[in-house]
């Protein structure tokens, strides 16, 4: 099993910035895609970003130029740098983690961009 818990999210106005976090913890080897979710109230949850083993990013079209993915060395912990931020980005943020074709989950947390 692999535990995730994120940190990070909050309220923020728009133009702002917030960096997330989610760290992984149990059976963490051979982890392999990590990234981030949102579902807004009322959508459908969307992939935001994700970043491969090896380091590759992956962005949403509606977030590139403004969010950047990172993943530290031991890869087990993966960041959500998010800039310029609009209204539109308001949503729960999930992360996840890939291993040997299992998805896992976190939490959740909340991202309001006022305007």
């Amino acid at each position: 099993q692999v535990q995730l818990v994120e940190s990070g999210g909050g309220l923020v106005q728009a133009g702002g910035s917030l960096r997330l976090s989610c760290a992984a913890s149990g059976s963490i080897f051979r982890l392999n895609t990590m990234g981030w979710y949102r579902q807004a109230p009322g959508k459908q949850r969307e992939l935001v970003a994700r970043i491969f083993v090896g380091g590759s990013p992956d962005y949403t079209e509606s977030v590139k130029g403004r969010f950047i993915i990172a993943r530290d060395n031991a890869g087990n912990t993966v960041y959500l740098q998010m800039n310029s931020l609009k209204p539109e980005d308001t949503a729960v943020y999930y992360c996840y983690a890939v291993r040997f074709g299992d998805n896992y989950w976190g939490q959740g947390t909340q991202v309001t961009v006022s305007s």
